[in-house]
C-alpha cells in the first residue's frame, strides 16, 4: 500500500506539474503577443501622457473584441490597425483583449 501512495502522489505531482507547466507557456505566450503591441501603444499597453494612440491596458474586454473586429473587417478606419488586425487570428485577438483588460493601469 504504502508504494501505491507514493506512486499515485508522483503522478498526482507530474500532472499538476505539466499544468502549470502548460499554463505558464500559455501566458508567456500570450505577453509575447501582447509585445507586439509596444511599437504604437508602448509597453504593456501603456502610452504615454497626451499620446494621441489609445492606451491598452485595462481597455474592457467587449471594447477591445468590437474594435479589432471593427479593423479586421475595414468598417473602422485606420491608418495601420486594419492592415495589422487582419494579422491575427480570432483566438489572437481574444487572448489579447483577456491580457490587457486583466493587466493593471
Amino acid at each position: 500500500m504504502h508504494i501505491k501512495t507514493h506512486l499515485a502522489a508522483a503522478l498526482l505531482m507530474a500532472a499538476t506539474t505539466s499544468a502549470t507547466m502548460a499554463q505558464d507557456a500559455a501566458a508567456l505566450h500570450t505577453r509575447a503577443l501582447a509585445a507586439t503591441c509596444a511599437n504604437c501603444h508602448g509597453t504593456d499597453g501603456r502610452t504615454v501622457d497626451g499620446s494621441a494612440i489609445p492606451a491598452l491596458v485595462g481597455m474592457p474586454k467587449s471594447y477591445m473584441l468590437t474594435q479589432m473586429k471593427a479593423f479586421k473587417d475595414g468598417s473602422r478606419p485606420a491608418t495601420v490597425m486594419h492592415q495589422l488586425s487582419k494579422g491575427y487570428t480570432d483566438q489572437q485577438i481574444d487572448s489579447l483583449a483577456n491580457y490587457f483588460a486583466a493587466t493593471k493601469r
